[in-house]
């Protein structure tokens, strides 16, 4: 899955979402995420867990779950790695996997973190929605994503939400709040 829920296209299809143009940011952007939002623990059955807000529709996968509450979302997923990707690997093989799969993608920041469940890798992004099954209106989003790794497990966190929507402490809080179990 991509930013936004969007699933990863069919062979055919990568190149036409990697022609897609950036849709304008919104003036003032749904998707603030209350300050007074309550967080619970989500654990996981593939060995971790981190806070999410609460009330938000979940959807379990076989790789993980996602989180979403209208236009925001958070997906966590678990793949087999040997190890934690470099920043060189993750700039080549990462980035350009979400540049052809993605809509639209402009990839900003690719950084190593240091972060309560250890390194990980932080990549921030914008990216375009998925068109609305009714409207076919896309908004243009903000991403980051993470990257943390232990015993054979990449956990792959990834937060949207439209661009210009304050987030930054929520996001901190879901990104800090990681856990092996």
């Amino acid at each position: 899955m991509c930013a936004g829920g969007a699933r990863i296209p069919e062979p055919g299809i990568a190149s036409a979402l990697a022609a897609e143009k950036a849709v304008p940011a919104e003036k003032n952007p749904p998707g603030d995420i209350p300050d007074s939002q309550v967080f619970i623990d989500y654990s996981s059955p593939q060995g971790f867990s981190l806070k999410v807000p609460e009330g938000w529709a979940r959807s379990d996968r076989a790789d993980g779950a996602s989180f979403i509450d209208k236009l925001d979302g958070v997906v966590v997923s678990v793949a087999k790695a040997d190890a934690l990707p470099s920043i060189d690997t993750a700039k080549t093989e990462y980035v350009s996997k979400l540049e052809a799969n993605g809509r639209a993608v402009r990839v900003t920041a690719v950084k190593p973190v240091k972060l309560p469940a250890g390194p990980a890798i932080r990549i921030v992004y914008t990216s375009n929605s998925e068109p609305n099954a009714v409207t076919n209106r896309q908004v243009r989003l903000e991403n980051e994503r993470y990257l943390y790794f232990k015993d054979g497990k990449l956990v792959t966190l990834e937060l949207y939400a439209p661009k210009g929507a304050d987030n930054v402490d929520q996001w901190q809080l879901m990104s800090n709040s990681f856990q092996w179990k």
